[in-house]
C-alpha cells in the first residue's frame, strides 16, 4: 500500500469530467494516445497508454474522467497536461466514465 495521503493533499486533485474531441496514435510510442479533450475549459491535451485497449475511434466522443490540474510534461516529444483515470481488471483496462451520459464536460468529480 502507498503512503496515505492527508485530506489537504487530496483535496488538491482536481477531477473533472471530459469528453474526448480527437483522438490518434503517438507516432514515437507503442503503447500512447494523444487525446484532445474538453474539460470544461476549452481544448486541452492529455496522452495515456492504453493503446493496447482503445482505438482512436473508440474514444472520440467518450466521457472520461481526469485529473485536470496535473503539471504538464513532455512524453516522447509531445505535451500532457493532465491524466485520465482508469481501472485495471486482469489484464483488461477500463476507462472511468459518468454513468450518466447527460453528465457535461467540465462536471467537477467531488
Amino acid at each position: 500500500m502507498a503512503d496515505p495521503l492527508t485530506y489537504d493533499d487530496f483535496a488538491k486533485v482536481e477531477l473533472r469530467v471530459a469528453k474526448v474531441l480527437e483522438a490518434r496514435l503517438h507516432p514515437n510510442a507503442d503503447k500512447l494516445l494523444v487525446l484532445q479533450i474538453d474539460a470544461g475549459e476549452g481544448p486541452k491535451q492529455i496522452l495515456a497508454g492504453i493503446r493496447e485497449h482503445y482505438t482512436p475511434e473508440q474514444l472520440v466522443g467518450k466521457l472520461i474522467v481526469v485529473v485536470n490540474n496535473l503539471a504538464p510534461r513532455l512524453i516522447r516529444g509531445e505535451a500532457s497536461n493532465g491524466m485520465l483515470l482508469a481501472a485495471t481488471s486482469d489484464d483488461r483496462v477500463i476507462l472511468l466514465t459518468p454513468d450518466d451520459p447527460a453528465c457535461l464536460p467540465g462536471s467537477k468529480i467531488k
